[in-house]
């Protein structure tokens, strides 16, 4: 008897439950979408059709619905779909209450030109930032390991260093050049975004590989049209008391095992044209731990970068070794974080790049080294200067 009213009772629930929820669908999987304003096409009497809040994704093959993409009507319903945009997808638009289907076409694709950033797709000058969020990644230039994907030089010899970098009218031989770059991105939210904010796409940014972000806005520095870098955490003299973090390459370790912690940094983003040690003092001058590394760095096809706040580094004498495209910092900007002494550093900085034709600066995201490199970089054209990209000015790899 028990037994018979608890099955009465599971009965009366799911009748009621039934006359309850209103779901035409009956139980059907669907899929929230985001969709853009006017994307929605108005019925006949100018009203958009109605539908749940996102509407519902209904499966390709569904009897009865239109073959998303392909102009094709499915078994059970006239008219074609429309065709997707390129990059984009076709979604079935559900009416909750009637059950009724309706295709739409969200998420069209960039241009080439909009993907690469030079900020010319859009009408825009060179020097503003165009309003692309994602640059593409070359699936080529990616090699599988362990930790994810790393860069690699593409079957037909193109290089990261190459594909990613800006494009732009060169800058002539005889201009005074000068190349930025501004690092510790992607570990501190607000340094980031006002870099990502205020400094024009000519500046090169470095991200650190530890920030749960920092994939996303390395993808959305280059979108609008910033060279990126990769930080690479290397030993410092005063290790471990000063610890660039997990993933550090130590001399202590083989060359293997920096290797492999080199490849779990480089799988934290993509489309990056090079590497920037991050500290390092130590890592740097040793030869045994820094050639392995700087090897790799070549074999994959990027450039390197020394931020110049060591003196015994041997990272240039590898580099011409293994035919590394290489540059070095003549000035760390913000060594000092005051307004006069960056402004003093600034000035060394022009000062170098008069005497050898070129310089490179390098400083840190805070609030006051992007308020003063903001500053002046709105007045060194009037004196003469040309903002560069990284890669215009390392020393191009000979062909292999």
């Amino acid at each position: 008897m028990p037994i018979a009213a608890l099955l009465a009772l599971c009965l009366v629930g799911f009748v009621g439950w039934a006359v309850v929820v209103d779901d035409p669908t009956g139980g059907e999987p669907t899929a929230v979408v985001a969709l853009p304003p006017g994307t929605i096409p108005a019925t006949p009497n100018g009203a958009a059709p109605a539908s749940e809040p996102g509407g519902a994704a209904a499966p390709a093959d569904k009897p009865g619905a239109d073959k998303p993409g392909t102009g094709q009507p499915g078994t059970g319903q006239k008219g074609a779909a429309p065709a997707a945009p390129a990059g984009g997808q076709t979604v079935t638009i559900i009416d909750g209450s009637t059950g009724k289907r309706q295709q739409v076409s969200v998420g069209a694709g960039e241009s080439k030109a909009e993907a690469a950033g030079d900020g010319k797709a859009d009408g825009k000058p060179s020097g503003q930032k165009p309003d692309v969020k994602v640059a593409a990644v070359e699936q080529s230039l990616l090699e599988a390991t362990r930790h994810g994907h790393v860069p690699r030089i593409a079957l037909d010899g193109t290089r990261p260093s190459v594909a990613y970098a800006r494009k732009g009218p060169p800058a002539s031989e005889a201009a005074v050049r000068v190349a930025l770059v501004v690092g510790g991105l992607g570990v501190g939210s607000s340094g980031s975004a006002k870099a990502l904010e205020k400094l024009p796409p000519v500046v090169s940014l470095a991200f650190v590989p530890y920030g749960t972000e920092v994939g996303p806005l390395a993808a959305k520095a280059r979108g609008q049209g910033h060279e990126i870098l990769l930080q690479l955490p290397m030993e410092p003299f005063d290790y471990p008391d000063n610890d660039p973090g997990p993933q550090t390459l130590l001399t202590s370790l083989t060359p293997e095992q920096n290797v492999d912690r080199m490849q779990w940094a480089m799988s934290r983003m993509q489309g990056y044209v090079g590497v920037v040690n991050y500290m390092g003092g130590r890592f740097t001058s040793t030869e045994t731990a820094i050639g392995p590394v700087l090897r790799e760095v070549a074999k994959r096809g990027l450039v390197y970068i020394d931020d110049g706040t060591s003196p015994r580094s041997l990272a240039s004498q590898f580099a011409g070794a293994n035919n590394l495209p290489f540059a070095k910092a003549a000035v760390v900007i913000d060594a000092v974080p005051s307004n006069a002494e960056i402004d003093r550093a600034l000035a060394r900085l022009e000062t170098t790049a008069r005497e050898t034709g070129s310089a490179v600066g390098i400083a840190r995201a805070l609030p006051l080294s992007i308020e003063r490199l903001t500053q002046w970089i709105k007045q060194a054209e009037g004196r003469g200067i040309v903002l560069v990209p990284i890669t215009a000015i390392t020393a191009r790899a000979k062909a292999s």
